[in-house]
């Protein structure tokens, strides 16, 4: 088999593939037991018709076209590795020769034009300098810590004033659209300043004490009228505080591990900290993309595009809605730039996926979607994900190894260390001798 390279444009190429008599007649001889094997033909048993008789039955074009239909992915994917290309999407595909029906020439040659990653030249990570918040703790950020466990486990007590912002009110609501009554509900509870339930209601209920009522005019948020404007009316039947148990050595018993508030309040300063470094990892992420951005200059891939936004706007029912088919546009494209930048990425660094890091991403994946690990793992398989779900443990690789090797600081300059959540170039090393062993 022999191929050939054409670049049509920056994301196209078609590629030229001829295959001999001997390089098709694996295929052929499939082809003709396949076909044998469903044909009926008095005086020979299924799948032992002689070649010759079943031409006759059959003709020959159905076998060829058994045999290319059956041999094209192969020849494809072979002369994909030939070339050293990475297609994006199912290639157009042109069968522009076939074995004749004569004697004589019994080759194959076809052609298959696809999308193609654009080649990408990135800057190296050590001449980057990425820029991220500082990651200073303070006393607020452990009273704030302190005040939501403290709200863990405050109670509700009944208060005889008019409700604020915080307090937990109960209430009766009622809703009229063109003078007839379309929903009610009683007894149900919210909180002040939550802004989940229906617009508008926040600055009605704040100042209603128990007991008291008001209407207002706002839209409904669910149900057969969702987004119609309606009367609403506001009933308050009782007005509740959260009320905090005091952050003493008791409470610090209560709430954790600790004897004192003291070794409580360090640990959340610890906790605050890490936090604080996690954020820092994902703010240096998002620089960094920001920064291979800025660095380079690509066409993408405009079918691959296409083909995903008429995807998303198919699903939504919303193919006629062109401005919202540009906004999928926009995000699309930005998204694909990305993954070729992160591709490249783990090119560059020759980035390999062990079996353990990929287990280790299916089983976080698995919990975030609530499942059993060994059937979503199946269901990965049986879906033919699994290759995607090793390009994306590679680009996260990738990435960790690029921050690793940039220059990261804060914004008075200072040096910012996040091995703690991305590791180190020794953790690398450590890795790859672990992986030989």
């Amino acid at each position: 088999m022999t191929s050939a390279l054409e670049q049509i444009d920056a994301t196209t190429v078609k590629l030229t593939v001829t295959l001999t008599e001997e390089d098709i007649a694996p295929v052929m001889a499939h082809a003709y037991e396949h076909v044998g094997s469903q044909v009926q033909i008095p005086g020979f048993r299924k799948g032992k018709v002689p070649p010759k008789i079943l031409e006759q039955r059959v003709g020959k074009g159905a076998i060829i076209e058994h045999a290319v239909n059956d041999g094209l992915p192969g020849w494809y994917s072979e002369a994909v590795q030939e070339q050293g290309i990475r297609p994006y999407g199912q290639p157009e595909v042109e069968v522009v020769k076939i074995p004749g029906i004569e004697a004589g020439d019994e080759g194959i040659e076809f052609t298959a034009t696809v999308e193609v990653r654009p080649e990408v030249t990135l800057p190296a990570a050590d001449s980057l300098t990425i820029t991220v918040a500082p990651a200073e703790i303070t006393d607020e950020d452990v009273d704030a810590r302190l005040t939501a466990l403290r709200e863990r486990f405050g109670t509700l007590v009944g208060v005889d004033r008019p409700a604020a912002e915080g307090d937990f009110v109960t209430l009766d609501l009622s809703a009229v659209v063109d003078g007839t009554d379309v929903d009610a509900v009683q007894g149900t509870s919210y909180q002040v300043g939550a802004g989940n339930m229906l617009e508008g209601l926040d600055e009605v209920i704040t100042g209603l004490s128990a007991g008291e009522e008001t209407t207002y005019e706002g839209p409904l948020a669910a149900g057969d009228h969702a987004g119609e404007k309606a009367t609403i009316t506001v009933k308050v039947t009782a007005v509740k505080e959260r009320q905090l148990p005091d952050a003493d050595d008791d409470f610090a018993q209560l709430a954790s591990e600790f004897d004192t508030i003291n070794e409580l309040k360090e640990d959340l300063r610890e906790q605050a900290g890490r936090i604080k470094t996690n954020n820092q990892a994902m703010e240096a992420r998002e620089k960094l993309l920001e920064a291979l951005t800025e660095a380079t200059d690509f066409e993408l891939p405009k079918k691959v595009i296409e083909s995903e936004v008429h995807t998303h706007l198919e699903n939504e029912n919303r193919l006629e809605d062109d401005e919202h088919r540009a906004e999928v546009t926009e995000e699309a494209g930005k998204a694909l730039r990305v993954q070729i930048l992160l591709d490249q990425l783990a090119d560059d660094f020759d980035i390999e996926v062990e079996q353990s890091e990929l287990l280790d991403y299916l089983l976080n994946a698995s919990r975030q979607y609530n499942a059993d690990p060994a059937q979503f793992i199946e269901q990965v398989e049986k879906a033919g994900q699994i290759p995607a779900m090793v390009a994306e443990v590679a680009r996260s690789k990738a990435t960790a190894y690029a921050l690793r090797r940039a220059t990261v600081v804060d914004e008075k300059g200072a040096a910012v260390d996040l091995t703690p959540v991305i590791g180190s170039i020794e953790d690398e090393v450590a890795s790859d001798e672990v992986a030989e062993d």
